[in-house]
């Protein structure tokens, strides 16, 4: 089958390897020092004692930290650069005069964070060199032959570094040998589809929430932030072979507007949570554009008690009901697994408005305005009167 070659760019997280770390924790308190300077440069800019204020750009802050790089003995001046640039960005984005400061030493210490231009991080056998240091990471042939754009070297709660760098890679977009699927979220099991697929709940966390306790009482935090990575790490996991596996296999994926963010201000918060709605629904996204599918987010709105199959509104109600997994239609007979139902109602959702407001744009027309209904009226007695 032909197939259509477009081309994308995909983020690569590679981890650093050890003998790295000592250097990046010095160069990452030089950035540091970098971003202080431009917050508070930049606010008493945008607060002076007298007269009126300015909101400096990036280009002004290049100005102002030129020729700063003879007092940093890790950072060069394209890094500066950067640094400047992204506090700009965030600056503008939280429409705020000052940020907060970037902490080197403490508890409330800041998580490493090395900005670069594209230019600064160059091959060298089998390493790479970025400002005069050579720094080995692991999956380096992902970046042979790739072409890289500007990116960063982040530092996790457990005191890894990682490499993060945007390349560009090729796509091949194809028909996928299945139509439709709708997908049901839910606590008991992640995700059901309309087909009757479903992705079981892992209880990532639940499953050593014991253990985390424990390590937290003992004063182990090294463990406990270790043990909630292997939780997200598991999660991460589950969902993206399950969203790879529905894009690699149905053309339009339609997927219920369940609300993860109001769920978990609930009871049901940790279960929420832990299931991972959002990062599921991040996924068939990106993957199905990527892909050149449909994802369409659609009302999950009495999804549960209506019969997928004469649309009657019999099915459980209720909190009480919710331990209710099966059930038989009182006007047609037909019995119902209360997951794949839903899923199926999802389905034939169509181009329905979401449910819950915020999640989705809502595609019904808007009404007209007076204005235009006024130019639509003196239209028409015009043509009349001709």
């Amino acid at each position: 089958m032909a197939s259509d070659i477009q081309h994308c760019v995909r983020t690569l997280r590679l981890k650093v390897k050890r003998e790295g770390y000592p250097w990046l924790n010095a160069a990452a308190i030089e950035v540091n020092q970098v971003w202080n300077y431009a917050n508070a440069t930049s606010y008493k800019a945008a607060r002076p004692f007298a007269g009126k204020g300015k909101w400096l750009s990036a280009f002004d802050l290049d100005k102002l930290t030129a020729g700063a790089t003879e007092y940093f003995d890790y950072i060069g001046s394209e890094t500066i650069q950067r640094v400047n640039a992204e506090f700009a960005i965030r600056r503008n984005q939280f429409k705020k005069a000052k940020l907060r400061w970037r902490v080197s030493q403490g508890t409330k210490r800041s998580l490493g964070w090395i900005p670069f231009k594209a230019v600064q991080l160059k091959h060298k056998g089998k390493s790479l060199r970025f400002s005069g240091k050579a720094l080995r990471v692991f999956e380096r042939e992902l970046l042979e032959g790739a072409s890289w754009k500007s990116g960063c070297f982040a530092q996790d709660a457990v005191g890894d570094w990682w490499l993060c760098v945007p390349v560009e890679c090729e796509l091949s977009q194809s028909v996928a040998p299945k139509e439709a699927v709708g997908i049901d979220l839910g606590l008991k099991d992640i995700a059901a589809t309309s087909d009757g697929d479903k992705l079981q709940a892992g209880r990532f966390y639940r499953n050593i929430e014991q253990k985390i306790a424990s390590a937290q009482r003992r004063g182990h935090k090294r463990q406990a932030k270790r043990l909630h990575r292997t939780a997200a790490r598991g999660r991460k996991e589950a969902l993206h072979r399950f969203s790879r596996k529905i894009v690699n296999d149905y053309q339009i994926i339609k997927i219920g507007d369940v609300s993860s963010l109001k769920l978990a201000k609930t009871r049901m918060a940790k279960s929420v949570l832990d299931a991972g709605w959002g990062m599921l629904k991040t996924q068939l996204q990106y993957k199905g554009q990527q892909a050149g599918r449909s994802v369409i987010i659609v009302t999950e709105r009495d999804s549960t008690r209506t019969c997928s199959n004469c649309k009657a509104l019999s099915g459980p109600t209720g909190l009480d009901m919710l331990v209710v997994r099966t059930w038989v239609c009182s006007a047609c007979g037909v019995t119902h697994d209360r997951d794949v139902n839903a899923a199926r109602n999802i389905l034939s959702a169509g181009r329905s408005p979401p449910s819950v407001s915020g999640n989705e744009s809502s595609l019904t027309a808007a009404p007209p305005s007076q204005t235009s209904s006024r130019c639509e009226a003196r239209t028409s007695a015009l043509k009349a009167a001709a």
